[in-house]
């Protein structure tokens, strides 16, 4: 593994640290600052694309404000860097609990791309796409088949 693609792993691994402790201050260091050509961007599950650091911030904001508890395990990453720009992707294999004083827990899959640009402060946050894999009966038979 390079220094870049341990720092790039690193950096990832701190943004879900921050999503699951509520840290929009770590949030705010991990993201890139928008130059004068160009905007940083976010599509969270089943939202419209964000555009621009504030909006986007923000939505993290509304997000930690109304989670009680979210945990993330990720699979599948891979990264590739290409000069001051690297990609990765992994599986977010999420556990999140019910409203506060529920005893209740939900799980889902997002398959996510994360962009990443060289900084002067190192490796920074450019782009975060989140597409939920939706699982249903016709995954577990076909996982069934599929093991036969």
């Amino acid at each position: 593994m390079s220094v870049d693609t341990a720092a790039i792993e690193t950096v990832n691994q701190d943004f879900y640290t921050a999503i699951e402790d509520a840290n929009l201050d770590r949030m705010t260091e991990i993201w890139a600052e928008d130059t004068a050509d160009d905007q940083v961007s976010c599509v969270h599950p089943g939202w419209t694309l964000l555009t621009g650091r504030s909006e986007v911030l923000r939505s993290w904001a509304l997000i930690m404000a109304n989670t009680t508890y979210i945990q993330f395990v990720l699979t599948d990453v891979n990264t590739t860097v290409l000069g001051d720009v690297a990609v990765l992707t992994c599986v977010e294999n999420i556990l999140t609990a019910g409203e506060e004083g529920e005893s209740s827990f939900a799980a889902g899959k997002v398959v996510a791309s994360n962009v990443y640009i060289r900084t002067g402060q190192g490796w920074r946050l450019w782009m975060h796409h989140g597409s939920p894999v939706l699982q249903g009966d016709d995954d577990e038979e076909e996982e069934d088949e599929l093991e036969r």
